[in-house]
C-alpha cells in the first residue's frame, strides 16, 4: 500500500490462510494477464484458469511463470477435474496437474452426476500430493436452488473431513447460481445456516464476483474473508472494499 495517514482495518499479509482473493481467468490475453497480475500481485493469492480454459490457452506455461514470479498460488477450474472423471481418467487429471506443477487442485460435482462422497474420495486420493480446494454448489441455478442448507454443510464438512483445505461455495462467475438465486439475488438464509453451523469461516471462499456479493461479504464477515471468481479488473476494486476505501463499505471501518 501507499503510505497514508488514515486508520485503516487490518489485512493480513502474503501468504495468506485468511482473507484470500481468489481471481478467475476465462482468457485473458497474455499480456494484459501480466499486466493485471503484476500490478496487483500483493492482494492476489490465486488465479483460477476457469473451466476448461486451461486446455485451449496457448500461453498457459507463460501465464503459470508470470504467477509463479508474483508469488500468486493457481489452479485448473473444477468443471475440467469433472470432464476428465466423466471420461474416467482420474490418473490422466493427476499427471495433468502435475505436469504444470500445480500446488492446488479444485474438485468439484457441479456438472456431472457425482455424489459428495465420490467427490470426497477424490479429495482424499488428491490430498497427499496437491493442496485441495473443493467446491460445493451446482452450475444449474434451479438444482442449486432445491440443495437445502443441511445438505450444503454436510457437503461441506465431508469435504474437509476428506482432506480440503478450503471449500469454495458456487457462485459461478456470473453470480446467478449455487449461493446466489437466478436473479443474483444472495441466499441470505442458506450463508447464515452455514455460518452458524460450526464451520470455520476461515476454510470457506465465497464465490462473489460482483461489487455487491463483495461488499455484503466483507460487511457481513470482516475485510479477511475469502472470496473467489473475481475479476482481475477488480482486484483493486475488492481491495478498497476491504479497507473501507470505498462507499459501500465507508462506514462499516471507520
Amino acid at each position: 500500500m501507499n503510505p497514508t495517514t488514515l486508520q485503516l482495518p487490518y489485512r493480513t499479509e502474503k501468504p495468506r490462510e485468511t482473507g484470500c482473493t481468489m481471481v478467475i481467468d476465462g482468457g485473458t490475453p497474455t499480456a494484459l494477464f501480466g499486466d493485471l497480475v503484476s500490478s496487483a500481485a500483493e492482494y492476489i493469492d490465486f488465479v483460477k484458469f476457469g473451466w476448461g480454459t486451461a486446455l485451449v490457452t496457448s500461453g498457459l506455461r507463460t501465464k503459470i511463470e508470470i504467477l509463479l514470479a508474483n508469488n500468486v498460488g493457481f489452479y485448473f477450474g473444477g468443471t475440467l477435474f469433472e470432464k476428465y472423471i466423466l471420461q474416467g481418467r482420474f490418473d490422466d487429471f493427476r499427471q495433468l496437474c502435475l505436469e504444470y506443477s500445480c500446488r492446488h487442485v479444485e474438485v468439484s460435482n457441479g456438472t456431472i452426476p457425482l455424489s459428495n462422497t465420490e467427490k470426497a474420495s477424490y479429495i482424499h486420493k488428491l490430498a497427499g500430493d496437491f493442496t485441495v480446494i473443493s467446491e460445493v454448489g451446482f452450475k444449474d441455478a434451479s438444482r442449486s436452488e432445491q440443495l437445502p442448507p443441511s445438505s450444503w454443510i454436510s457437503y461441506i464438512q465431508e469435504d474437509l473431513a476428506a482432506g480440503a483445505s478450503m471449500v469454495t461455495l458456487e457462485a459461478r462467475e456470473s453470480g446467478r447460481s449455487g449461493i446466489c438465486r437466478p436473479d443474483g439475488a444472495l441466499r441470505f438464509g442458506l450463508i447464515e445456516d452455514v455460518l452458524t453451523s460450526g464451520i470455520d469461516q476461515d476454510q470457506l471462499l465465497f464465490e462473489a464476483p460482483s461489487t455487491a456479493l463483495q461488499a455484503y461479504f466483507v460487511t457481513r464477515l470482516g475485510p479477511d474473508v475469502n472470496l473467489g471468481n473475481v475479476p482481475a479488473q477488480g482486484v483493486i476494486g475488492l481491495e478498497t472494499l476491504r479497507l473501507g476505501l470505498r462507499a459501500d463499505t465507508l462506514a462499516t471501518f471507520e
